[in-house]
């Protein structure tokens, strides 16, 4: 059952994003000011929200981890955290080709960008923290209040080109002021269901490697007692 729900969720959310794709770069209308680069707008901000949207699972995942004591938990939270960082990397990638193209270099250290950079590094050291740690029950703790923690940083990158006496190169709040014409909304509510399928589909993948990856490890601290 869980091996055709992957199936299913990545096969949609790859024909989804391919027939975005065709529809970014070969359809809509170029906008009047950037031209061609503002097409990775439908990449670089679904990209985020997809982020964060696993983000948050890891978070109530985290918490229930705290709760309850149930690995099972952790597992989600670690996976939810491998997809969330990924799609992280994906949004600075791409913000920084169209910042290549816009302001002529590569990395601004505006407030929003630092911020998200401080988001990705966050999450990063979460991952980079879990094997370093070998007692199971330490690690799963310490990892859920990381992951809590670094989540605190989320409502700072949204609020980063919001705040008054805040330097920033980048755009306003484009999505809320109504800035993105009506030709625009299908291709980024698309590019971010299809973003979301992928990741699910990830996330499923890994809960199975990290239900795994725990009952070997639980056969072999049995063993070992044994000997």
């Amino acid at each position: 059952m869980r091996e055709k729900t992957v199936y299913t969720l990545g096969i949609l959310g790859t024909i989804l994003l391919l027939w975005n794709f065709y529809r970014i770069f070969l359809v809509i209308p170029i906008d009047a000011l950037q031209g061609d680069i503002f097409r990775i707008i439908f990449i670089h901000v679904p990209a985020a929200l997809t982020a964060y949207t696993f983000y948050g699972v890891a978070v109530f995942a985290s918490i229930a981890f705290l709760v309850k004591k149930d690995f099972a938990w952790d597992s989600m939270a670690i996976s939810a955290v491998e997809v969330g960082t990924m799609f992280t990397l994906v949004n600075i990638a791409t913000g920084s080709i169209w910042g290549r193209v816009e302001w002529g270099i590569w990395w601004a250290w505006d407030a929003r960008m630092t911020s998200q950079l401080m988001c990705f590094l966050l999450y990063l050291g979460y991952l980079l923290m879990r094997p370093a740690i070998a007692e199971p029950q330490q690690r799963g703790v310490m990892s859920a209040v990381l992951a809590i923690f670094a989540a605190a940083d989320i409502p700072i990158v949204i609020m980063a080109i919001r705040l008054h006496n805040v330097r920033t190169q980048h755009p306003g709040p484009v999505l809320e002021t109504g800035g993105l014409a009506p030709v625009y909304w299908p291709p980024f509510l698309i590019g971010i269901l299809s973003f979301l399928l992928l990741g699910s589909a990830m996330m499923l993948v890994r809960l199975h490697q990290e239900s795994s990856r725990r009952e070997l490890d639980s056969l072999r601290r049995e063993l070992h007692a044994i000997q």
